[in-house]
């Protein structure tokens, strides 16, 4: 007996929603009853991280039976990976970095995602995953150039107020200098003013900008991407920028040409 299509269609449609749309609703959508619905959810696992034997038999399918004319990723269960590892390759090939793929698929902060994106990139499973999907976005010519083109924007229109807090800070200071004619202490005090810098919240920042951080005695040292390449590279694709990108594009160069003038004159 052939296998029903809208059951994988009902499963995907689950795991989109993740796992936050009724069954009752799931049903109408695709016109069938609900307690249909609730045994394929059981026979299938929906809610198992794992896909189970049935699943990855029947998620194999013809790009050509899709509706729709842009491609996209199959979830086809491979070297023993669960669902979230599948996800984190589809979203590394995506944007190329560890960090973010582990926050969009395991939907946590970024010193969560830090610290398991290097443990997943050294899985052998989750390597060959990634190097079947960079050959499917090379045979398919699927990447998208406006992703190469966005990082370059980040980092030639990034600041350093975006990831460091720095200014000065006052502090006061106590010297015992004997006792008054109560017998109580006095003290000879004085304010100071220092500088400080410090590195804003791993949330709050786009780490893959920055290349280096180093800690030494004067405080916090903070390295970003290469700026200078980032604006040359755009000035020959000025034909992809919109208009406000293109203005702050000049503003940028402007910068950068009077810094340069300065660093010659001192």
């Amino acid at each position: 007996m052939a296998r029903n299509t809208n059951r994988n269609k009902a499963w995907k449609y689950y795991l989109k929603n993740k796992g936050k749309v009724t069954l009752k609703a799931i049903a109408a959508k695709y016109g069938v009853s609900e307690s249909t619905i609730r045994r394929w959810k059981k026979e299938d696992r929906w809610d198992d991280e794992k896909p189970s034997i049935s699943r990855k038999k029947s998620v194999r399918g013809s790009p050509k039976s899709s509706s729709k004319k842009t491609v996209e990723y199959e979830l086809v269960p491979s070297n023993g990976l669960n669902d979230k590892q599948l996800f984190f390759c589809m979203y590394y090939v995506k944007y190329w970095n560890a960090t973010k793929a582990y926050q969009k698929a395991y939907q946590c902060d970024y010193v969560t995602a830090n610290r398991n994106a290097h443990r997943m990139m050294v899985n052998e499973g989750i390597k060959e995953e990634i190097m079947r999907l960079k050959k499917q976005l090379a045979d398919s010519v699927m990447l998208d150039a406006r992703q190469v083109l966005q990082k370059y924007i980040d980092i030639a229109f990034a600041d350093i107020t975006d990831f460091v807090e720095f200014g000065t800070k006052n502090y006061t200071t106590k010297e015992y200098v004997g006792k008054d004619d109560e017998g109580e202490p006095i003290y000879n005090e004085e304010t100071h003013e220092y500088s400080f810098v410090g590195l804003k919240e791993a949330d709050q920042v786009d780490g893959t900008i920055i290349t280096e951080v180093r800690k030494g005695k004067d405080g916090v040292a903070v390295k970003l991407a290469d700026k200078m390449a980032a604006l040359a590279v755009l000035s020959k694709y000025t034909d992809l920028l919109d208009d406000s990108q293109l203005k702050r594009l000049r503003e940028e160069k402007l910068k950068a040409d009077i810094k340069a003038t300065e660093t010659k004159a001192w």
